[in-house]
């Protein structure tokens, strides 16, 4: 299983997703959201740019989540993205802080 496919399940189910019902979210037709949906998850398939931004809309992440390899980057990554601009900033400056003490 790659990164793709395994952040792609794992993010359904933690969503408490089926596999018919992200597709259908996603805009696939309800009689080829299962099937097309497994072929994604078991990396028979990968869907294309759009689909795959759609699958990450209705999953609230956004689609670098499902290429990191790091799993701790991808969880930045996926918490980032749903923060507001504030806490945003903040973690920004955080950043900037450290980076100005190792350099």
């Amino acid at each position: 299983m790659d990164t793709f496919t395994k952040r792609l399940k794992y993010m359904r189910e933690k969503r408490k997703l089926s596999q018919k019902q992200l597709g259908i979210d996603a805009g696939i037709d309800p009689s080829a959201a299962s099937p097309r949906m497994n072929q994604y998850e078991t990396g028979k398939h990968r869907p294309d740019p759009n689909m795959t931004e759609r699958l990450c809309q209705v999953l609230g992440v956004p689609v670098a989540y499902l290429y990191c390899e790091d799993d701790d980057l991808a969880r930045v990554v996926a918490s980032f993205a749903n923060l507001n601009d504030k806490d945003k900033r903040k973690i920004l400056s955080m950043i900037d802080q450290i980076e100005s003490l190792e350099g």
